[in-house]
């Protein structure tokens, strides 16, 4: 049965701590903190797609205005991102200053994640162009690297679950994990890298794309990378 999130049903569940997740506003903490009890094991194998992005141009940004205002960019940057992908199914697993990692298809099923994942890394760009933009329209010192957010989107195995006695937060681990942080790093300002995993899983979104192949760091071989940029 359901668990009520919202709603004068929600109230004896959140007298006992259950409360709508940060992760995503449509599951409750329950799948956030409690995930070894409702599995009933540390962690389990799953086929998921995972999406990192990252503000480029960010030091550079970082050493020409006030903290105050950076973290407000900051803020703005992970709303704008958190609310892509939650429009999509997916979960802010993770935030890491001008960084994101986000999950499909765990633990909000989705029969297409992958390209419920690259819909919600066109709309993380669509959303933030406008505002990265016009700040740095607003600096009269022209920047090293353009302002923008790269992101990298690759579907495989992961093993998701709890990994640490300190914190009872899940998170997913694995090659896949570490693959799509890479693409994620070579992603340049507006683009959305998208590997050949995920985008066999989203033909539809992926016909008359440009590829790339890159050399990732800890990778052995080339990966051929689906480029996607802000104006598709």
């Amino acid at each position: 049965m359901p668990i009520p999130i919202r709603g004068p049903l929600a109230v004896p569940f959140r007298l006992c701590g259950i409360t709508q997740s940060k992760m995503n506003p449509n599951i409750c903490t329950i799948c956030e903190r409690s995930f070894r009890y409702v599995k009933k094991q540390r962690h389990i194998s799953a086929n998921a797609t995972i999406l990192f992005a990252d503000i480029r141009g960010y030091t550079h940004l970082s050493e020409r205005i006030d903290p105050i205002v950076l973290s407000e960019i900051v803020s703005g940057f992970q709303d704008q991102c958190a609310q892509s992908i939650w429009a999509h199914d997916g979960i802010v697993n993770k935030q890491m200053g001008d960084g994101l990692m986000a999950i499909f298809n765990f633990p909000i099923k989705s029969e297409h994640h992958a390209a419920a994942a690259v819909r919600a890394a066109v709309e993380i760009q669509r959303r933030c162009a406008s505002a990265l933009g016009d700040l740095e329209s607003g600096h009269a010192e022209p920047a090293p690297e353009a302002l923008g957010v790269g992101v990298g989107v690759h579907t495989g195995e992961v093993e998701i679950g709890e990994f640490s006695n300190f914190r009872s937060e899940f998170t997913a681990i694995g090659g896949a994990v570490n693959l799509t942080a890479r693409l994620e790093s070579q992603a340049a300002p507006g683009e959305i890298l998208v590997s050949s995993a995920a985008a066999k899983e989203a033909p539809d979104l992926m016909a008359g794309i440009a590829t790339r192949s890159l050399t990732l760091k800890g990778i052995e071989r080339p990966i051929l990378a689906h480029v996607l940029t802000r104006g598709v």
